[in-house]
């Protein structure tokens, strides 16, 4: 098991890690969401060895990294931009780790084979990098990572430059190899849609610390923050004041809220539109979006909400939504 205990970094005197603290399990895949600048990648390069912690201590399985040199780790980087050599195929660029390890050649071939399969590019062996598309390249760097079986993988924003849709087919790949071969990974990704794709649990890092924590479908239902929940697009964020004991008045009315603060006191709340159960409100339709299979409702006040069926532009609409107390 991987562990961070206490990680402090800072940047040119501006603190950029403060106090991060997580473990990865046996098989375990995270994922490290964040706006770009809020210390992913740092703490990618420290699990390498590239860089150092301020304070604080990496483990794995309860022995203290510090000491042991980045090639010495046994750990697998795939980066944004392949990191591939050019010079070499395909089958040599997959082979190298090996290689450097002195595995005999059979055994070297064996493994090749076993992982061009994994990826879908069998028959690449002796192709040229370059020749290679960039979904392909980045099943290659993902086979070159693999080859040496590593102790713990590490994705680095490994789709940014790939299309959508190359994007989707390789997340699922990638996804299902992890589950295979039970490598424990970290995956850091600033695109809420891979980590819901990938991840077993889901990391969120805001102003230096760990802000949420938990499964996909945990956090999904409860993001607990504003952040949170604008970061994924869960539901709508509103202004809300506490008038009254559990009174809590918006621009869509007041809702029966206990958020545990006082009369006067400014809050967030989170609205989620559609649900079965919850309270009534009206909206004024100022616009109308298609997005694939429903309709995106722009109401009065910012709110947006999705619908089966499209209404018209200053259509008064009703709607159910939740209201939940946001920190």
């Amino acid at each position: 098991m991987l562990e961070l205990r206490n990680i402090v970094k800072s940047y040119e005197g501006t603190p950029l890690l403060r106090d991060i603290s997580f473990t990865v399990g046996e098989g375990e895949t995270i994922c490290l969401l964040g706006a770009s600048g809020s210390g992913k990648s740092t703490i990618l390069r420290m699990i390498a060895g590239l860089d150092y912690p301020e304070r604080g201590a990496i483990l794995l399985n309860g022995i203290d990294l510090a000491q042991t040199p980045p090639h010495l780790r046994d750990f697998g980087l795939v980066f944004q931009d392949y990191g591939l050599f050019p010079h070499l195929n395909v089958f040599d660029n997959i082979a190298f780790g090996l290689k450097m390890r002195n595995v005999p050649a059979e055994e070297i071939k064996q493994r090749v084979t076993l992982l061009l399969e994994q990826i879908n590019l069998s028959s690449f062996e002796t192709r040229s990098i370059i020749d290679l598309s960039g979904g392909e390249q980045q099943r290659v760097a993902l086979a070159r990572a693999l080859a040496p079986s590593p102790r713990l993988l590490m994705f680095d924003e490994p789709l940014g430059a790939l299309d959508r849709s190359l994007k989707e087919d390789l997340l699922n790949e990638i996804r299902s190899i992890l589950h295979k071969t039970k490598i424990p990974a970290i995956y850091v990704t600033h695109d809420q849609e891979e980590a819901f794709t990938i991840a077993d649990r889901i990391l969120v890092l805001h102003d230096g610390v760990i802000i949420r924590d938990g499964m996909p479908s945990e956090i999904w239902k409860d993001p607990q923050s504003a952040f949170v929940a604008k970061l994924l697009g869960i539901g709508n964020v509103i202004e809300g004041e506490v008038v009254a004991v559990k009174k809590v008045k918006t621009a869509f009315g007041v809702f029966d809220l206990d958020c545990g603060h006082e009369i006067g006191s400014k809050l967030q709340l989170l609205i989620t539109a559609g649900v079965d159960r919850g309270e009534e409100i009206k909206l004024t339709v100022e616009d109308v979006l298609i997005k694939q299979d429903q309709f995106q409702v722009k109401g009065g006040g910012g709110l947006v909400i999705h619908m089966k069926d499209a209404p018209k532009v200053g259509d008064v609409i009703t709607v159910k939504v939740q209201v939940k107390c946001l920190s």
